[in-house]
């Protein structure tokens, strides 16, 4: 099995998320992953992950978002489809794979595939979840812009810069007039910075689209606790034992959503506000740290 070790702030959700989607792709891509971070060294915090091969998986995954198509999944008999937005929809024939949630209202919640040249995919659907958790949708999207869209403009911004981002993926920034909101590197409110960058067209806003991407990914099978409200949640990271093997998917999921288990762990609370109009797009405002986690 291959090893690879990138750093990560801790203090930025969406680096945190990202590196859980690393570990997914690597998963489902390679096979037999498993991950941990390590803070030891305060100056020098970072995401440990393993897989399967002698493949570097970080270079792996990113590799393979280089290259991948993307495209909207719609239910069999769905009137929806983005082709509006100039990209491909692949409807499900009857009797294919169970779409994930209800067909939505509206093309902005069907799931996106990311398919390689072999034909080996993933799916990110967690923005359309119509179940009791909750989706972590901090995109609200002018005019019904779909997450399949936003995670297509994210991809082709570092596409051929992809390669050269292999030590340091989370540093990989970009021109990004538009994002899934993970990465609050990128955000801001203009009540609190007293003025909109909208207004002023010779400003141009950088984000950071592998933390974007990778988050979406990251937040399939694992999401950050929602606690009282929309702009409060909480989440945590764990370590593996010093010198010891490096910890299964399923544990570093659980605690991404506060579960306790038998590892170290640090735990953080994030605060979101309103960009805009309430109840619309949300963005993070602010990360601290708890402990012990409740």
């Amino acid at each position: 099995m291959a090893r690879a070790r990138i750093p990560v702030d801790l203090f930025n959700p969406g680096q945190v998320f990202a590196c859980l989607g690393l570990m997914e792709a690597a998963d489902q891509l390679l096979g037999t992953a498993s991950a941990g971070f390590d803070w030891h060294d305060p100056a020098d915090t970072g995401f440990l992950l393993s897989a399967d091969g002698d493949a570097d998986p970080v270079a792996h995954v990113l590799e393979f978002l280089g290259q991948a198509a993307v495209a909207a999944i719609a239910p069999a008999g769905s009137a929806h489809d983005t082709r509006k937005w100039n990209v491909p929809t692949e409807p499900l024939a009857v009797g294919d794979d169970c779409f994930p949630f209800p067909d939505p209202s509206s093309p902005a919640t069907l799931p996106a595939r990311l398919t390689d040249r072999a034909g080996r995919s993933l799916t990110i659907e967690h923005w359309g979840d119509a179940t009791d958790r909750d989706n972590v949708k901090f995109w609200a999207g002018a005019g019904g812009y779909p997450g399949v869209a936003l995670l297509r403009d994210a991809l082709d911004l570092v596409r051929h810069r992809i390669g050269g981002a292999v030590t340091d993926p989370f540093a990989l920034a970009a021109p990004q007039s538009s994002s899934f909101r993970f990465d609050w590197r990128r955000d801001y409110i203009p009540m609190d910075v007293g003025f909109s960058p909208n207004d002023h067209p010779e400003l141009t806003m950088v984000g950071f689209p592998l933390v974007e991407i990778l988050a979406a990914i990251g937040l399939q099978n694992a999401r950050p606790r929602r606690l009282d409200s929309k702009l409060d949640y909480r989440y945590a990271v764990i370590a593996p034992p010093p010198g010891g093997a490096l910890l299964d998917p399923i544990f570093l999921r659980a605690a991404l959503g506060g579960a306790t288990e038998p590892f170290a762990h640090r735990c953080f609370r994030m605060r979101l506000g309103w960009p805009g109009q309430e109840n619309q797009a949300r963005c993070i405002t602010a990360v601290f740290e708890e402990n012990p986690a409740r």
